[in-house]
Order: structure tokens, then C-alpha cells, then sequence
């Protein structure tokens, strides 16, 4: 991935073996890692189940990729519905494709050309999400989007996140077939929903005939539902992938049984063949087995208390050195996730939010850190917390951060 050449200090760490939370270089130096593939790894560095699982699929049971669903297949899906909700799902390899079909599904049972999205959002590599707000509300393409097909303000609403009024005013020209959104951002930084905005968000998306869905990809920090369940969220479909297979690619989308009936009732859409939808490894037997174990076994309801609680001993910690040495700070919690943001208050907006980066001390901090033995996300000062990272690994963080922020302050 071409990301991986712009980590801090200008190079990147090459990996030679990862487990748990942890992970050593080509060097042999050691890292606490808090970035776990960026949600890719929530589970840890090769789970136990999970890898158990891939090698009885592969060895014992064989069948890599076929064309045909397997019994893991059906338990996924049940196990998916009760965690978020919707009832019924489908695969796919990567969240970015799940989120492709479910825009071409909301676009296809409406018969509305646009979508609309939070500025600064992440939905992957879709090609409409490119879009920010800029000054005095226009909608703009983001800078930097490489050989985009049409300019995406032609085919996407934009409007900033927390901003009932000017959603309720993008969604009246009628046209939107779906808000697609984080519950909260998290690519820009983590951007957490003021009091009632979820809930308008619903409200409007209803009112104005557009489906909303979820794209919990990251937001599954949350809770074993994502946002979706820990706030009762009740949105059409809901998108997930990176952290349900273990390290394993895997994606998938579910909806309310009524949008299935809406679809079901139009036979004219190919949803088998060459509509658009679907993808010849999508729930393939290796994927399907990760997910299951990784579902069953790692990442279970239990494990968000204990997650949760050592992303409050991190950001209590942070808050902490913070305050003593009175910097204009602050800590973003989203359960398992925690970040410090360069601003205090923390930003409200994904444009705030955007404003408030400084590219100079992010490295430095990223650079402090993993000289020190510690891993953050890259790009953001963000750690999530694994159901095997240990409290020694979390107040080892503490005591690098306090040491750069001592040697800043100096």
C-alpha cells in the first residue's frame, strides 16, 4: 500500500513476525502496537481461533474459493444480525466494496441519482465519498483524488457532520438515495455525534424518502454491535469489514427485511451476473471460516468491558499530562478507541476537525513513540485497544507520552 511509504519519520517499519498486541521489525526491535492494522487487527496479531480455523479450512477441509455458501456462511450472518440488528446479509472482500453495492442498491430501490455523506468521512475507495465542504458551505472535490471519473459533486451531497440544518437543507431537493455515514467520524480524527444528531439524522433521512445506512467499519470500536447497537441506532443497512475476519480480508452489507422486499419486488435488476453487485471470491470459504472464529471466539460480547476500560486507563492517563502541563488539548473516546487531538475543545466538524491537525508534531509524536517501542495509527494519534493488550502496555504509552510532552514543554 502506498501509505506505508509516508509513515513518520519518512520510512516504514518493515514487520517480521506480529502477535497479540504486539510486533517486531526486521531489526529485532520490539513495538507495544496500538494501531492494530489500523481496526484490521482488533483482535490481535493472529488470533488463536482464527488461525485455527484458516488451517482447518485450508488442510483439512480445502476449498479455498468456490462458488458455493458454506455452513460458516449462514452462522456469520445470524451471528451479524443479532449484533447489528439487520436481519439479512451479503459478503464481500473489503468494506469499500460493501459499501460500492449498498450505494447501487440504495441508488436502484429509490431511483435517485445522489448520495450524501459527512465531510471528511471515510468509506474506503468509493469514488462519490471524495467530496468535503469548503468555505461559505460549497461542495467541493478533495484535493488529491487520483483519476476520479466524473468530478463526484455531480453524484454526492456533502454536508458537515453535526449539522442538522444543512442536512435538512441537502436533503430537500429530493434527489439523495442514501446517507451513508460513520455514527461517528473517525478518519479525520475521531468526531463524536452531539446530543440528538443521530437521531435527526434518522428523522430527516425518513422524512425525505432517502435510506440511511452505517458504515461501521471503524465504529465497531464501539461495542460488539458497533454504534449501531450501543446507541440504538436503526438504519436501513449497515456496511462492516477490516475487524470481523482477524487479519483476514472480508466485508459484508445487511439491510431491513423491508428494503429486501423493495428490491426482491424489482426484477429487473441483475443481482446475480453483470449488475454491478457482487464479486466471485466475496464470501469465500477461508474468509467466512476467519469470520466465524474471529466472531465466535475472539471479538465476543464480553470483550468490549475490558477493551473499553483500557481505553479509559489510556485517555485518563493522557488527560492527565495534559492538564498538568495546561496544553490546549483534548481526548477522544469511542469504547475501545482513544485519541489526543491538537485542540480543546475537540472538534465538532469533520472541517474543525481537518483545521486542527499540525502535520510537524503529529510526526514528531509518531516518530517519539516508535523510537521508544510504541506503535500509534498512522497519521493520527489514535491507539486501539486489543482484547490481549495488557495494562503494562498501556502505561508504557503513558510514559513515553509523558517524556515527549515533558521534552515539548521543556
Amino acid at each position: 500500500m502506498t501509505w506505508m511509504n509516508k509513515a513518520a519519520g519518512g520510512f516504514p517499519l518493515y514487520v517480521d513476525r506480529a502477535r497479540g498486541a504486539s510486533v517486531r521489525d526486521i531489526d529485532g526491535y520490539d513495538y507495544v502496537d496500538f494501531a492494530l492494522g489500523d481496526t484490521g487487527a482488533m483482535a490481535g496479531h493472529s488470533p488463536g481461533p482464527t488461525v485455527r480455523a484458516i488451517r482447518r479450512r485450508a488442510e483439512e477441509l480445502g476449498g479455498l474459493t468456490t462458488m458455493m455458501p458454506t455452513e460458516d456462511a449462514a452462522w456469520v450472518g445470524e451471528e451479524l444480525a443479532r449484533r447489528f440488528g439487520v436481519p439479512l446479509w451479503s459478503f464481500a472482500l473489503t468494506a469499500t466494496d460493501a459499501n460500492r453495492w449498498a450505494l447501487r442498491l440504495a441508488r436502484a430501490v429509490t431511483g435517485r441519482p445522489k448520495i450524501l455523506v459527512h465531510s471528511y468521512c471515510y468509506h474506503g475507495t468509493v469514488d462519490e465519498v471524495l467530496v468535503k465542504v469548503g468555505p461559505d458551505g460549497a461542495q467541493l472535490e478533495r484535493e488529491g483524488n487520483v483519476g476520479a471519473p466524473v468530478d463526484p459533486t455531480t453524484t454526492t451531497r456533502v454536508v458537515e457532520y453535526n449539522e442538522l440544518a444543512a442536512l435538512e437543507r441537502e436533503l430537500g431537493y429530493g434527489d439523495v438515495a442514501c446517507v451513508i455515514m460513520e455514527p461517528a467520524l473517525t478518519n479525520v480524527g475521531i468526531v463524536l455525534p452531539e446530543p440528538g444528531y443521530l437521531e435527526g439524522v434518522r428523522s430527516l433521512s425518513r422524512a425525505s424518502g432517502a435510506l440511511l445506512i452505517n458504515d461501521e467499519t471503524h465504529t465497531i470500536s464501539a461495542g460488539a454491535g458497533g454504534a449501531t447497537r450501543a446507541w440504538g441506532l436503526e438504519p436501513d443497512m449497515v456496511t462492516i469489514g477490516k475487524a470481523i475476519g482477524g487479519g483476514v480480508p472480508c466485508g459484508g452489507y445487511g439491510m431491513t427485511a423491508e428494503l429486501a422486499e423493495r428490491i426482491e419486488a424489482m426484477p429487473g435488476l441483475d443481482l446475480v451476473d453483470w449488475g454491478g453487485v457482487g464479486g466471485t471470491l466475496a464470501g469465500n470459504p477461508l474468509s467466512v471460516a476467519a469470520m466465524r472464529a474471529t466472531l465466535g471466539e475472539v471479538l465476543t460480547d464480553e470483550v468490549w468491558t475490558r477493551t473499553t476500560a483500557l481505553a479509559d486507563r489510556f485517555g485518563d492517563a493522557v488527560e492527565e499530562i495534559v492538564a498538568e502541563y495546561r496544553l490546549p488539548w483534548s481526548v477522544s473516546r469511542l469504547g475501545a478507541r482513544v485519541e489526543y487531538r491538537f485542540c480543546d475543545p475537540a472538534p465538532r466538524t469533520g472541517g474543525e476537525s481537518a483545521a486542527a491537525g499540525d502535520d510537524d508534531l503529529d510526526d514528531f509524536l509518531h516518530v517519539y513513540l516508535a523510537n521508544r517501542g510504541v506503535l500509534m495509527t498512522p497519521f493520527h494519534n489514535m491507539a486501539l485497544m486489543s482484547p490481549v493488550t495488557t495494562d503494562a502496555e498501556v502505561d508504557r504509552h503513558t510514559e513515553v507520552f509523558g517524556s515527549a510532552v515533558r521534552e515539548l514543554a521543556g
